[in-house]
């Protein structure tokens, strides 16, 4: 818990940094139109990916198989999501390497390493 208030406390700080520095550097005006941009880019992805991995997952279920794959893909397209839709551009990148295919295994690795901690220590309890 201390390291999501220092996440909350650090991520503006650093996002008001950045906003600043491109503000000072590129302008105001361009400055504004890559944050909502980028908002426009994330609704798309997070949209397209996220009826993909609809998809997926319906069709995954109809064959008798459990989607855990498709739900770390749905949770890791939301995070994304909700990134890329909040102004700056240390959220946008994250965003956009969260919602890239590619790149979002190496996220789904850390998900399942994390939740494979939760259980192991007794945090999740899985009932079959």
């Amino acid at each position: 818990m201390k390291y999501f208030f220092l996440f909350l406390v650090l991520v503006p700080a650093a996002e008001i940094g950045v906003l600043l520095y491109s503000g000072q550097t590129i302008g105001v005006w361009p400055t504004i139109s890559l944050i909502i941009l980028t908002g426009f880019l994330g609704a798309y992805l997070a949209k397209q990916q996220g009826l993909e991995i609809i998809r997926k997952t319906q069709e995954q279920l109809r064959r008798g198989m459990m989607p855990g794959d498709a739900i770390l893909d749905g949770v890791s397209v939301l995070v994304g999501g909700t990134l890329l839709l909040t102004p700056g551009f240390i959220t946008d990148i994250m965003g956009i390497l969260l919602l890239a295919p590619p790149t979002r295994k190496f996220f789904k690795v850390l998900m399942m390493k994390a939740f494979r901690n939760w259980i192991d220590k007794g945090n999740i309890k899985v009932i079959r």
